[in-house]
C-alpha cells in the first residue's frame, strides 16, 4: 500500500520517547573518554550543531514514523554539512555527498527528511522565519523529487556516471546570486583545488632541519607518540605499519604499487566533525620514496550505523567495509585510496592509562584532503541557504538514482508530486521544535553537571557575526 502524503508528514512519536541525552551517553560509552566533553561542547553550541551530532537521536525518531517501504542504500546522515567539493580521480572538481559513516539500507525518505530538517533548522538559526524555514525544506524536497523523476528517464549507466561539477554549480546557483555572493562562490571553488596533502603539510606539520613532524594542538591534534605513551617508538611504528599493511590488502591490486611508493613518516590523533568526536581517528603522514612528496591518509573508526537497530540488512564483517561499499555505491566519484582494516588496542588516553573500551575496532581509510571544500552553513542568509539546499536535494536524488530502487522511488515521488514536497517540509518544520527541545536538554545536562563538557574555546569551533549575532560554526 502506498504511503499517503499525510502519513509521510507525520511527526515522530513523542510519547515514551527515549531521552536524547541517554542516547548520546550510550554512544559515549564506546568513545575516547577524554574527547567526550569536546563532543558535548560542540553539540551544545547551537541547535544546528546539535542536529549535526544527533544522527542517532533522529534515527530513533524516524523509525517511529510510517515509512514508504521503499528501501535503498542511504547516506544515513544527509544533513547540509555533509555535502561538499572534492577532486575526482580524474582531477575534476565535483560536488557530492562526502560523509558515509552511517550509510546503511533504509526507507529512502529518511535521507530526504534528514536533509530537509537540516534546512529548516539552519534557516531558523540564520534568522529565518518558520515560513522561510518551511520553504527552504520544501525546495530541497522538490529538487530531490525532480532529480529522481529525471533519473527514471535515463539508463542505469547514465545515472551511474552522472555527477555535479563546478560549472553546474555556477550555472544553477551562481547566476541567482548577487555579485558579492557569486564572487565568494568562485573563491570557494578555487580554494578547494589547493586543499591537498601539500596544503595539509603546511597547516599540520613543522618542517625544520631535523625533518618533518606533526604539530601538537591538544586535544584536537596530538602526535601518536604523545597518545600511546606506554609504547616504545619502534613498537609504535610497527603497530602503524601493521595497520597500513592490513589496509593495503583491501585496495585493488593495481593500487598496491602506488601505495608502495610512499613511506610512513608519522601519525597523530585528530578530532574531526561534531557527531564523530570521540571515535578513534588518526591521520598518517607518508612521504614519496623518490621525491618526498607528501600524502596524508585519514584512519577513521567505523562503528555500527545508527540505522542498524531499526532496519534489517546484510551484515558486514567489518564496519569500515560497510562505509566504503556504501560510499562507492552512492558517490559518483570516490577516492581511489578508500580502504579499511581492523585493529586491536589501537588507542589509549594521552596520560597513558588504558581505554575503557577494549577489543577490536574497525577503521576505514581515505585521503585527508583531496580538493575538499564545504560551505559554512551558518554564514548563509536564508535565500542563499535555500539555493544551496536545492543543489543538495538534487545531489541526494542523484545518489539514490545510482541504486536499483531508482524506478520505484521515482514512481512514488512522481505520484505524489508537490504533495511530497509539502509533506517532507511539514515534517522538517515540525522536527525543528523537537530538535530545539533536545538541544535545550543537552545544555541543561551540561549546566547541571549531569554530563561533562569542554570549554567552547577548546573544541575548535569558531564564532562569526551574522545579521542577528554570534553563531557557532562547524570545525
Amino acid at each position: 500500500m502506498t504511503l499517503a502524503a499525510t502519513d509521510l508528514g507525520e511527526g515522530p512519536v513523542l510519547t515514551g520517547r527515549r531521552d536524547p541525552v541517554a542516547i548520546l551517553r550510550t554512544q559515549d560509552a564506546t568513545r575516547l573518554r577524554d574527547l567526550v566533553p569536546v563532543r558535548h561542547a560542540r553539540m551544545a553550541a547551537t541547535p544546528f550543531t546539535f542536529y549535526r551530532g544527533a544522527a542517532a537521536v533522529m534515527a530513533a525518531d524516524l523509525a517511529s514514523t510510517p515509512n514508504s517501504g521503499i528501501t535503498t542504500q542511504l547516506c544515513g546522515d544527509a544533513h547540509l554539512s555533509n555535502f561538499g567539493l572534492f577532486l575526482s580521480p580524474e582531477r575534476r572538481m565535483v560536488f557530492d555527498l562526502n560523509d558515509f559513516d552511517e550509510t546503511h539500507p533504509g526507507p529512502f525518505e529518511w535521507d530526504v527528511k534528514r536533509l530537509a530538517a537540516s534546512m529548516a533548522v539552519a534557516a531558523q538559526g540564520n534568522g529565518g522565519t518558520d515560513k522561510e524555514a518551511h520553504r527552504a525544506a520544501r525546495r530541497a524536497a522538490r529538487a530531490y523529487r525532480r532529480a529522481m523523476s529525471s533519473a527514471a528517464e535515463r539508463g542505469a549507466l547514465q545515472c551511474w556516471y552522472d555527477n555535479v561539477d563546478p560549472d553546474r554549480v555556477k550555472r544553477e546557483i551562481g547566476d541567482r546570486l548577487d555579485t558579492a555572493a557569486n564572487k565568494n562562490l568562485k573563491k570557494t571553488l578555487a580554494k578547494a583545488y589547493h586543499r591537498n596533502s601539500e596544503q595539509a603539510l603546511s597547516k599540520l606539520c613543522v618542517v625544520d632541519e631535523t625533518g618533518v613532524r606533526i604539530k601538537s594542538d591538544p586535544p584536537l591534534l596530538i602526535p601518536a607518540a604523545d597518545v600511546l605513551t606506554q609504547i616504545s617508538p619502534n613498537q609504535l611504528r610497527e603497530q602503524f605499519l601493521g595497520r597500513i599493511a592490513a589496509y593495503r590488502e583491501t585496495l585493488p591490486l593495481h593500487l598496491h604499487d602506488l601505495i608502495d611508493q610512499y613511506e610512513f613518516v608519522e601519525a597523530a590523533r585528530k578530532v574531526v566533525g561534531v557527531g564523530s568526536v570521540g571515535t578513534r581517528c588518526w591521520i598518517a603522514l607518508f612521504a614519496g620514496r623518490l621525491n618526498r612528496d607528501p600524502l596524508f591518509l585519514q584512519l577513521k573508526e567505523a562503528q555500527q550505523s545508527v540505522l542498524a537497530p531499526y532496519v534489517d540488512a546484510p551484515e558486514f564483517s567489518n564496519q569500515g567495509e560497510r562505509v566504503v561499499v556504501g560510499q562507492r555505491l552512492l558517490q559518483a566519484s570516490s577516492d581511489v585510496l578508500l580502504g579499511w582494516f581492523r585493529s586491536l588496542g589501537f588507542a589509549s588516553r594521552p596520560d597513558g592509562t588504558a581505554e575503557s573500551v577494549s577489543g577490536l575496532c574497525d577503521f576505514y581509510v581515505r585521503q585527508l584532503r583531496d580538493g575538499k571544500g564545504s560551505a559554512v552553513i551558518e554564514d548563509m542568509p536564508v535565500d542563499r541557504l535555500t539555493l544551496y539546499g536545492e543543489l543538495c536535494g538534487a545531489v541526494l536524488g542523484q545518489a539514490h538514482a545510482r541504486t536499483s530502487a531508482r524506478g520505484e522511488i521515482a514512481d512514488y515521488v512522481g505520484g505524489l508530486g508537490k504533495k511530497f514536497d509539502g509533506a517532507v517540509a511539514d515534517w522538517a518544520l515540525g522536527y525543528t521544535q523537537v530538535n530545539r527541545a533536545d538541544h535545550a536538554r543537552l545544555v541543561d545536562a551540561i549546566t547541571t553537571g549531569e554530563i561533562d563538557s569542554a570549554r567552547l574555546d577548546d573544541t575548535g569551533l569558531r564564532t562569526v557575526q551574522d545579521r542577528k549575532g554570534p553563531l557557532a560554526v562547524g570545525p
